[in-house]
C-alpha cells in the first residue's frame, strides 16, 4: 500500500487548478473511490489542536465516518476530563442534571448508540462484535467510549478493534478517518504493527507501579537499550508494560514488535498550530471542562475505582486527589492540568516527528486538498 508524502504532494503537477478550487459535493464523489480502494485518512495532532473538529467537518464533505485513535477516549465514565466527542453531543452539565448524580454514561438517551460487547467480571476486555456508533454532528464515531476504567485494554487489542471497523467502514463505501493523538495506536494501524501476547502479570505490575518514573526507564533501559531511546518515559503504563514483555518473553520489547504488510491507503493529515496558539487553546479547552463538570466527573470515578488503576493516570484526573485532599486549591487544580496538558503536547510533537510520512496542515482548507489528490489521483490508486 502506498504512503502520501510531502515529496509527492511538491510533485502532483497532474492535479489541475480546477480540481484543487472546486467545492467539493457528496454527491459528486465516485462511489468506487471508497468500494475499490483501501483508504484510509488519519487525522492527528497534538491534544487540543482541533482534530474532532476538523475531522467532523472533513467527514461531512468527503461522506466519511471517524475511529478514535486515542487511548483514553475509549474509556466510559470519562468523558468530560478526555474531551471526548461525546461531550459534544450535549453539554455535559444539563445532561448530569437530567440523569442526576449518576454517570454521564448511564443516561438512556446519551451518546444514541449501543456500545463494544465485552468486559466481564475479572476486569479483562473481550473482542466479541462492534456495535453501532456514537452519533455526533450525523456523523458515526467508532471506538469512542467502549470500555470500563478498570478493564485490561492494551494497543493490541484496539489495534484488532480499530481494524476491523475501518474495514467494515470502507466496505459500506465510506471513508474512514482515523483521528486522535496517541501516537503509537495510530502507528500499530498505519504500519501494521504485530504486538507480543503476553497476559498481564498483576504482581509484577503492582511492583513496579510503585517505582517512580526515572526508576522504571533505568529497568527498561537495562532491559531494552534500543527501546528505551524511543519509549515515551513519562508514561509510566508504558514503561510497565514494555519492562513486563521484557521480564516473562526474555526478549527486548522493541525487537519484538514486527512490521505487516500495510493494509490501507494511507494519508497522515497532521493538524499544526503556533505553541502559543497551542497554550491559548488548552487554557480555554480546560475552563470549558471546569465548567462542563470535571470535578464531579472526577470525584464519582475516585469513588467508584480508587486511583490506583491506569486510566486515573489521565490528565484532568490525576490531579484531582490532591484537590479533594485539599492540599491544593481548585485555581492550583485547573493550573496542573493546563501544565501537564502543555507538557504532553510535547511529548506528542516529539513523537509526531519522527514520522516523516505525515503531512502537516494549519487549516481545513489545505486538508482539503490532500484529500482531493490523494483519493482522485491514479498516482495514488
Amino acid at each position: 500500500m502506498n504512503q502520501f508524502s510531502n515529496k509527492k504532494i511538491l510533485n502532483a503537477k497532474f492535479v489541475t487548478r480546477n480540481l484543487l478550487l472546486q467545492p467539493i459535493s457528496r454527491k459528486k464523489l465516485p462511489a468506487t473511490s471508497y468500494k475499490l480502494q483501501a483508504n484510509l485518512v488519519v487525522i492527528l495532532g497534538p491534544t487540543g489542536s482541533g482534530k474532532t473538529d476538523l475531522a467532523i467537518k472533513l467527514a461531512k464533505e468527503f461522506n466519511g465516518e471517524i475511529v478514535c485513535a486515542d487511548a483514553r477516549q475509549v474509556y466510559k465514565e470519562m468523558i468530560v476530563g478526555t474531551a471526548s466527542p461525546a461531550s459534544i453531543a450535549t453539554r455535559a452539565s444539563s445532561l448530569a442534571k437530567r440523569c442526576g448524580r449518576a454517570q454521564l454514561q448511564r443516561c438512556g438517551n446519551f451518546g444514541q448508540a449501543k456500545r463494544v460487547a465485552g468486559g466481564n467480571n475479572d476486569g479483562k476486555f473481550k473482542i466479541k462484535e462492534i456495535r453501532k456508533p456514537l452519533i455526533i454532528d450525523k456523523i458515526p464515531h467508532h471506538l469512542f467510549n467502549i470500555i470500563e476504567p478498570n478493564q485490561e485494554f492494551n494497543v493490541a487489542i484496539y489495534k484488532k478493534l480499530a481494524v476491523k471497523t475501518i474495514k467494515d467502514i470502507q466496505k459500506r463505501g465510506k471513508l474512514p478517518f482515523l483521528v486522535g493523538g496517541t501516537g503509537l495506536y495510530i502507528q500499530a494501524v498505519v504500519d501494521n504493527i504485530n504486538f507480543p501476547i503476553v497476559a498481564p502479570q498483576l504482581k509484577l505490575r503492582e511492583k513496579l507501579e510503585r517505582k517512580s518514573l526515572k526508576e522504571l526507564f533505568e529497568i527498561y533501559q537495562k532491559l531494552d537499550f534500543n527501546g528505551a531511546k524511543f519509549i515515551d518515559k513519562k508514561n509510566k503504563r508504558r514503561l510497565v508494560r514494555a519492562i513486563e514483555v521484557c521480564k516473562i518473553t526474555g526478549n527486548p520489547f522493541s525487537q519484538q514488535l514486527e512490521k505487516g504488510k500495510s493494509l490501507f491507503n494511507v494519508l497522515q493529515i497532521g493538524l499544526s498550530l503556533p505553541k502559543q496558539e497551542l497554550e491559548k487553546r488548552i487554557r480555554k479547552r480546560t475552563a470549558k471542562m471546569m465548567q462542563m463538570g470535571l470535578e464531579k466527573e472526577a470525584e464519582n470515578l475516585i469513588k467508584k475505582y480508587g486511583v490506583a488503576i491506569s486510566a486515573m493516570k489521565t490528565i484532568g484526573y490525576q490531579e484531582a486527589q490532591d484537590y479533594f485532599e485539599k492540599k491544593i486549591s481548585k485555581k492550583e487544580f485547573q493550573e496542573l492540568i493546563i501544565l501537564h496538558t502543555v507538557q504532553f503536547t510535547k511529548r506528542q510533537m516529539t513523537w509526531f516527528k519522527k514520522d516523516k510520512k505525515i503531512v502537516w496542515v494549519k487549516n481545513k482548507k489545505q486538508a482539503e486538498k490532500l484529500i482531493k489528490i490523494f483519493l482522485f489521483s491514479p498516482r495514488f490508486a
